[in-house]
């Protein structure tokens, strides 16, 4: 800052002088958006982020939209963003990562953010226009071998261990390829399902996270026990259609996306889902267009279809409260009209929410409204309001 402010006050500074000036105000400034990102991800994921950017930096929601996404990235790329605060990059070099991941599908984000993080030091050296062509090219690189010999390095770094801790406790920790994760969660989940829809074991906590945890647990002991009840058969996917996709970065006609949790390259989907029944669901704007199945159940029963969760899947990632990253395969589907109040269980009456949230709403006084297109209102007990548009799946995650 020092030097900035020599310079300015020297009337005959010369280029040379003015030129290191410029770039001491580059290391600030990219310090002080290293700063910004850094507290950017410290703003709970329970409330709506961007309104509180938006207010403390006195800029538009969509300035604060492009601050929480910036974030994201230096989450997801660590030694990118030490080169931020350090000065040797700007954000601009961020944003251009930011950009590439957006055209990409979600299941191979995470691939382009391993070769940006070993590319800082190409990043460091680069202007932020030379580091772009370069993610560019990376993104290609990632969407021509889709992935696969990251599988197969996943494939080899399979392990499971167990161990008795000081309390007794059996504990078993593992790391698995997405592919058998996906197999695993799917029949963890037809077992939650199954054992626990209408009754919880003796013990069950209260705390909705660690009631999740319980419940858990106690479907893997039931499944490696076989006493878990899962319906045998073939597998279930869901093929979403988002026909809201804009042309000019994904090409004409209608995308189709393949809601898995985890990052698995597009051929090896094409063979998981080869041998399983797959449901296609229509989406536009917020609505379902097509999907199969009863969708409209009225007070014939309080619990949500196979049909109604497939369609919902369609149109959210996950938790439908602002800000909340919990995944859709962790989400309960919840009247919005209460069912203890008349509520019927049709689809444009149910949203998926997480169970931290599902409690604020039941026991908190947390109330919240859908408009046409699924717009979301949610009003806090103490007067607070946030509101957010039609969900949207291929919002860079």
């Amino acid at each position: 800052m020092e030097h900035i402010v020599a310079v300015r006050a020297d009337p005959c500074a010369s280029d040379v002088l003015v030129e290191s000036g410029l770039v001491a105000v580059r290391e600030v400034q990219a310090w002080v958006d290293a700063q910004h990102a850094a507290l950017v991800a410290k703003l709970s994921r329970d409330g709506f982020a961007e309104a509180t950017i938006a207010r403390a930096a006195k800029s538009s929601i969509g300035a604060a939209s492009k601050s929480t996404q910036r974030s994201k990235t230096l989450e997801s790329t660590p030694k990118l963003a030490e080169t931020l605060g350090d000065g040797q990059t700007t954000a601009a070099h961020v944003d251009a990562v930011t950009r590439a991941a957006a055209q990409l599908p979600e299941n191979q984000r995470g691939e382009l953010f391993d070769r940006v993080d070993d590319l800082a030091a190409v990043a460091a050296a680069s202007t932020s226009e030379e580091f772009a062509r370069r993610v560019s090219l990376e993104a290609r690189r990632i969407q021509a071998d889709d992935g696969v010999d990251r599988l197969e390095r996943q494939r080899r770094s399979v392990r499971a261990w167990s161990w008795v801790d000081a309390e007794g406790m059996w504990n078993l920790r593992g790391r698995f390829d997405p592919v058998t994760g996906v197999r695993l969660a799917a029949k963890l989940a037809a077992t939650g399902e199954g054992l626990f829809a209408e009754r919880v074991p003796a013990g069950c906590p209260d705390d909705p996270i660690e009631k999740q945890k319980f419940l858990t647990a106690h479907a893997l002991a039931a499944l490696i026990d076989g006493t878990g009840g899962v319906r045998s058969g073939r597998s279930e996917y869901v093929a979403v259609i988002d026909a809201d996709a804009d042309p000019a970065v994904h090409g004409s006609g209608p995308v189709v996306e393949w809601p898995i949790p985890v990052e698995i390259p597009a051929r090896v989907v094409a063979e998981l889902t080869r041998d399983a029944d797959v449901h296609a669901v229509v989406v536009r704007n917020g609505v379902v267009l097509y999907a199969p199945g009863e969708l409209n159940l009225g007070r014939s029963t309080r619990l949500a279809n196979r049909a109604q969760r497939r369609a919902l899947r369609g149109l959210y990632r996950g938790c439908a409260i602002p800000g909340c990253t919990v995944g859709y395969d962790r989400c309960k589907l919840h009247h919005i009209i209460w069912w203890r109040h008349g509520g019927s269980t049709d689809l444009d009456n149910l949203i998926p929410v997480c169970s931290k949230h599902h409690a604020n709403i039941h026991h908190d006084g947390w109330t919240i409204e859908l408009g046409e297109h699924r717009e979301l209102t949610l009003r806090l007990p103490d007067g607070t309001v946030h509101n957010t548009g039609p969900p949207g799946r291929r919002n860079a995650a």
